[in-house]
Parts: structure tokens; C-alpha cells; sequence
């Protein structure tokens, strides 16, 4: 039998921390194909000046009437959902964890709903029949409609005993298991799996329980791995991992998940626990422990991953919310020009009340605004490093509502091109997701050449560029 994935080596690792760089050389041109380029890190950075990194945390709505699933009327059992919005009918569908009948605390079951918003779900919601014994874990992938096989268009998996176990559907709600047993192997309760439409095959992202070198006692940490039918698994690796010289406290992982692909991007959520923190003080009831928020984490190889020490998405502050204690983001859902977070919420702490006050919430941010480069009343500049160019048009995802931003094309000797220049650019002082950048020439003229993008920023804020 295969071991168990907490007992392979820390040295198969590929998980890093994001730390600014100064300055980013490279031996050859970067090829920046048609589609989104986000600034989330300092890939695209070749040099800057007077700009500084921000992250752009989603804000609550009042409007949304969270929690929109909630513990008492859904049986809400877990802070782990999927989210997908049918390619077909544009509906919403909904599979979260929820309770069993006899309020056990090792099982769930398969909860369901559709919704015509993603909002106000159909109730009363569904309860589906499971395909074997479930702990914890509710994580789907629809192949699409043009899957070649449609009986197994649907997976799911989910965590019973020692390990990932996986489960096929044809349409969603009705689950066969595809093995008897296990098909990955790993000693925490959590695990989620994804298909990378990048390189084409299946991640299992797994949570495990261990000791290491760069971190103090027992820590649940992340691990990785990929397969091409769901059952035969390369062996894991770790990508998120805890550090005492960057991490605070008893910083453990809990999981990664609703990844999202933007461009060559792969962007996840992480679920961060602080158990050794309290929501309040005095802790209420007083055993309360543990508070979890989420950060960022991406990757641009679909092996290493590098996560953000900075807090993107925080419980409410206020007391008595029923996200008081936890605010993990389990789901990202692109609708049209935003992006859906659903997020599981504690309202006390880690073990507190665990049948009624684990919910589900939305919020919502502007699509590929996770991260933006900030340039002040003083003009910032950001330099990209040389790159061969696929695309013929480009737009900005950019705040400059009370700003300015402009934007020249260098040669390779670093001076403007002809008719590219920052005087040659119609300068852009819009707030939107995809505003055109018009020069004196079209963009098709430099297709294929080796250059370099030279972005000025005045009280304006770029979060990424899309070629086109």
C-alpha cells in the first residue's frame, strides 16, 4: 500500500511566500499571450518607482441577505461548498455539507439547491443520497456539456476515513463511487480536487497534520497532486506551509481551494487558522477558541505556489455576527464583470455550535481586482519586463476615477517606439474593468516584436492588462 501523504519529506516542497523584489532580470522576453495579465505578483514587473502594492480585499454588501445558506433552516454543517453556474441554462447549483440527522459530528451528508441569481436560493433545499459514507468534503467539477462521456461528466470528492475518495455523475445528483476506497491517501479531514484547463489534468489538494522544521509542534499544512483519471495520483508535494520567521503565532493552513484560472494564473483561496487566537475577550462561551480568515495564493506553473502574508478577506469585526470568528472563501464564480466569493462563516469560534453556526455568505469583487499597484499624487512608474507580444489591442483593469494613467510601448534599446509614447497615448481616467488604451498606431504593429510596456500612474490604481 502507498503511504500516506504527511509521511513524504518536506523537502518535496514548492511552496513559497511572496516577498516584493526589487528589480526582476530575465535571460530571454517573456511572451504575453491575448488574455488577462494581472499584477497580483512581481512577474510582470520589471522595475517601478512611487507605486506600492495593495491588496483589495472584497467588502460586505448589505443588499446580499447573508447568510445565504444557513445552519438552522439548510442544515449547514461545514464551511466547504461548489459553486458552479451551468454553462447552459445560467442557473446557479449549489452542493454544500450538511448535517446528518442524528447531528453527528464525523458525517455529513450532500446538501443541494439551484438559484436564478446566486443569491436567493430555492428552498426547501435538497438532501441527496450519498454515494458512500461521507465525512467532510463537498467538491464538484462539471466537465461541460461536451464531455465525452456523459454519464461521467460530474466528480466529486470528498474525505471518509484515511483518505480522498471520488465519486461520478452524470448530471450532478445521482453519484456512483468510482472506487471502493481511497484513491489518495493523507491523515486531515479536508481535501478538494479541481481540474486545470492549463495543462489539462486533475489536482487533489489535501490537508494533512505534521510536525516540521520551519514551524513549531503539530500544524495542518497543504499538499498537492495530480492525475489524469482521478485515480491513479503522482505522489504529493507540499505547497502551503507555515514559517516562524514570517508567520505570527500558530499560523496553520487549513486548506486551499476555489481556485479560479486568469490568463496563465491559477488563483486560490487559502484558509487560514489561528487557534491559538479568540474571536473576543472574554471568549464567548468561555472555551471559544480559534479564528480563520483567507488569504491569497497562485500559481503560475500549476506545481509551485506562492501565497500572500497579507489578509484578504477578514471576519466581521462586529460581535454577535454570524461571521464573527471565520471567513473562509471556499468558491470563486465569475459573473460578468465580477467575481462571486462564496465563503463559509463561524460566528463564535472553531468548535462552538458547530449545527447552527456554520453558514455560507457571498461577497463580491471586480473581476481580477484581488491586487492593485498603487501610484500617488507623485507620478509612479511601472516598467514590464521585455516581452514578445500575441495581442492586437489592449484594455486596463484600472481605478483612475480621480487619476490619470497612460501607457508607452519601449523598443529594445528602452525608448518609445514611434507613435507609442506617453504623448502618442489617450490618456485613460475611467474606473472599469476593461478600459481600450488608444496610441497613435494600433498595437498589431508591434505583434511579434520584442518590447516593453511603461505604465505611469498619477492617483490612479492598475490592477492588470488584457490583450486581446
Amino acid at each position: 500500500m502507498t503511504r500516506s501523504a504527511e509521511e513524504i519529506p518536506l523537502t518535496n516542497t514548492k511552496a513559497a511566500v511572496y516577498a516584493p523584489r526589487r528589480k526582476a532580470s530575465r535571460q530571454k522576453p517573456i511572451r504575453l499571450r491575448r488574455g488577462p495579465h494581472l499584477f497580483i505578483d512581481d512577474f510582470l514587473i520589471e522595475s517601478s518607482a512611487n507605486v506600492r502594492r495593495v491588496t483589495n480585499p472584497p467588502l460586505r454588501d448589505p443588499a446580499i441577505p447573508n447568510p445565504i445558506v444557513t445552519g438552522n433552516e439548510d442544515g449547514c454543517f461545514q464551511p466547504y461548498m461548489t459553486v458552479i453556474r451551468d454553462p447552459q441554462t445560467g442557473r446557479f447549483r449549489l452542493w454544500y455539507g450538511r448535517r446528518t440527522q442524528d447531528f453527528a459530528t464525523t458525517q455529513s451528508h450532500i446538501g443541494y439547491a439551484e438559484s436564478q441569481d446566486g443569491i436567493r436560493w430555492e428552498r426547501p433545499m435538497r438532501l441527496l443520497e450519498d454515494p458512500a459514507p461521507i465525512q467532510f468534503g463537498i467538491s464538484v467539477i462539471d466537465e461541460g456539456p461536451g464531455f465525452p462521456d456523459p454519464a461521467q461528466r460530474f466528480k466529486f470528492g470528498w474525505h471518509t476515513g484515511d483518505g480522498l475518495r471520488v465519486a461520478r455523475s452524470p448530471d450532478g445528483i445521482a453519484w456512483t463511487p468510482m472506487t471502493d476506497s481511497a484513491v489518495l491517501r493523507h491523515n486531515h479531514d479536508i481535501n478538494s480536487i479541481f481540474r486545470d484547463p492549463l495543462r489539462k489534468r486533475y489536482v487533489a489538494t489535501i490537508s494533512v497534520y505534521r510536525p516540521g522544521d520551519a514551524w513549531e509542534g503539530r500544524r495542518r499544512i497543504t499538499m498537492q497532486s495530480h492525475s489524469d483519471d482521478l485515480v491513479h495520483w503522482a505522489p504529493p508535494h507540499y505547497v502551503v506551509t507555515p514559517d516562524d520567521a514570517v508567520d505570527a503565532g500558530e499560523t496553520q493552513f487549513y486548506a486551499m481551494e476555489g481556485y479560479l484560472v486568469r490568463g496563465d494564473l491559477v488563483i486560490g483561496m487559502v484558509k487560514v487558522l489561528r487557534d491559538d487566537l479568540k474571536a473576543d475577550d472574554p471568549a464567548d462561551p468561555p472555551d471559544a477558541y480559534g479564528i480563520g480568515y483567507t488569504t491569497l495564493a497562485w500559481s503560475r506553473d500549476g506545481e509551485t505556489w506562492m501565497r500572500d502574508t497579507e489578509h484578504f478577506f477578514d471576519p466581521e469585526p462586529a460581535k454577535g455576527a454570524w461571521d464573527h470568528a471565520y471567513a473562509w472563501i471556499d468558491e470563486q464564480v465569475p459573473v460578468d464583470d465580477e467575481v462571486y466569493l462564496y465563503y463559509g462563516g463561524y460566528a463564535r469560534g472553531h468548535k462552538v455550535n458547530r449545527f447552527e453556526e456554520r453558514q455560507i455568505g457571498l461577497v463580491k469583487i471586480k473581476r481580477d481586482r484581488y491586487v492593485g499597484r498603487q501610484g500617488g499624487y507623485e507620478q509612479g512608474l511601472i516598467r514590464t519586463p521585455a516581452a514578445i507580444v500575441e495581442g492586437d489591442a489592449m484594455t486596463l483593469n484600472v481605478d483612475a476615477g480621480a487619476g490619470i494613467v497612460s501607457v508607452q510601448v519601449l523598443d529594445e534599446d528602452d525608448r518609445p517606439v514611434p507613435g507609442f509614447a506617453f504623448s502618442d497615448c489617450e490618456p485613460v481616467v475611467a474606473d472599469a474593468v476593461a478600459v481600450p488604451v488608444r496610441w497613435q498606431r494600433p498595437l498589431s504593429d508591434v505583434h511579434g516584436k520584442t518590447i516593453r510596456f511603461e505604465f505611469a500612474l498619477k492617483n490612479a490604481r492598475l490592477f492588470a492588462f488584457n490583450l486581446d
